[in-house]
């Protein structure tokens, strides 16, 4: 019994021994006696399933405050995990991460990414860590190079020192060093970096995410104020596989509890590949918008993009979001996916609506969604 009460009594330290749903805590009470090493009462999953019984799992949310990660940390705290939120932001950034777990089981903890020391106090107690952080535009203190290649890197040689069993990185589906795009090829050198740091970290290479709040439908759909979408070549060389974010979250959750997803990288993509002109235009049909598409020389984008960069704040256009946005998403068949992390992707056309309703005009807004014409799709 002195073995039991070590485990449930100890303050403080990182997993090492798990009990499952039919295991009592006598039953790893050996392990943690064959590895002498506390285990926190917080880490031994117990409880019925849902958020308030306690998963086992402990992940520290790089980034949690962006697009994916307000999904990712929904998606932990209804299975019942204790999350830790490092922030930057201001307090008031938090406030819709708050009710996504049960009581005491977010904490949120302000962190300096250049200071290992404060990243060391954010992982020190998990056994999952989780890397979301990220930016689609370059500041005077933070370039790609430190977004995506020095910031994880620093996070994974940390968290492969505090003992973390599980890391996932979040990278891009067309991430390579001969791309056009300044962010896509920092996010290659990154996927290699934080590969050399945490040999077993779980890489995760989504194409462009659709959501409520994303920065990909709504982007286009806002083009309709400048007096038409300006394409290159008007997008019929572009391919683009645009998937469901709540997809990817789902994605991160299934890699975290599989054990023979660690080392592998996985490629997240939807079920269909549009050309970004027939993508395009169904966003603009199921706004129930004139579509007015004219094609743009790629140096004249960069020169209105130009001007966008200069905004003090969030620029809503940069030359290198128009590269991206440009570049026809890549294929990876040697790679798993989704369906090997056992979800069902989700089309465009079915989510489509949550994000193009508010696009609407007010004589549209009920419509349904069956009025508009699905999306043309080439061939996977």
């Amino acid at each position: 019994m002195a073995a039991v009460c070590r485990c449930a009594r100890a303050p403080r330290g990182p997993l090492l021994a798990r009990a499952g749903p039919g295991i009592s805590v006598l039953a790893a009470a050996p392990s943690v006696l064959q590895q002498n090493r506390q285990v926190h009462h917080a880490l031994i999953p117990h409880g019925r399933s849902g958020r308030s019984s306690v998963s086992g799992i402990v992940a520290t949310v790089f980034g949690a405050t962006g697009f994916l990660g307000r999904y990712v940390v929904n998606r932990l705290g209804r299975i019942g995990s204790q999350v830790i939120i490092p922030y930057r932001c201001d307090q008031y950034d938090l406030m819709y991460l708050r009710p996504m777990g049960d009581l005491g089981q977010l904490l949120f903890l302000e962190w300096d990414c250049k200071d290992k020391d404060s990243i060391r106090r954010a992982v020190e107690h998990s056994n999952v860590v989780i890397n979301l952080v990220g930016k689609e535009w370059e500041t005077k203190n933070f370039g790609f190079e430190d977004e995506f290649v020095n910031i994880p890197k620093t996070i994974a040689q940390i968290s492969r020192e505090a003992g973390v069993k599980t890391f996932v990185h979040i990278s891009h589906l067309n991430a390579s060093m001969k791309s056009p795009s300044k962010y896509l090829r920092n996010k290659a050198v990154g996927e290699k970096a934080v590969r050399e740091e945490f040999p077993d970290a779980i890489i995760l290479k989504p194409s462009e995410m659709f959501g409520r709040e994303d920065r990909f439908l709504n982007h286009y759909a806002n083009m309709r104020w400048f007096g038409g979408v300006p394409l290159i070549s008007l997008g019929k060389r572009t391919v683009k596989q645009p998937v469901y974010v709540v997809d990817v979250a789902k994605a991160v959750i299934n890699a975290i509890k599989d054990p023979d997803a660690k080392g592998k990288t996985y490629a997240l993509a939807g079920p269909n590949r549009y050309f970004l002109y027939d993508m395009v235009e169904y966003i603009y049909a199921v706004c129930f918008r004139t579509f007015i598409p004219y094609p743009l020389p790629r140096p004249l984008y960069h020169l209105i993009a130009r001007f966008f960069e200069m905004n003090p704040f969030e620029p809503w256009l940069t030359r290198d979001k128009v590269d991206r946005f440009h570049t026809t998403d890549m294929k990876f068949p040697d790679l798993p996916g989704l369906e090997d992390l056992g979800i069902e992707p989700t089309p465009l056309e079915q989510k489509a609506i949550e994000v193009l309703r508010r696009h609407r005009r007010f004589r549209w807004l009920d419509a349904e969604l069956e009025e508009a014409k699905p999306a043309k799709t080439c061939p996977v």
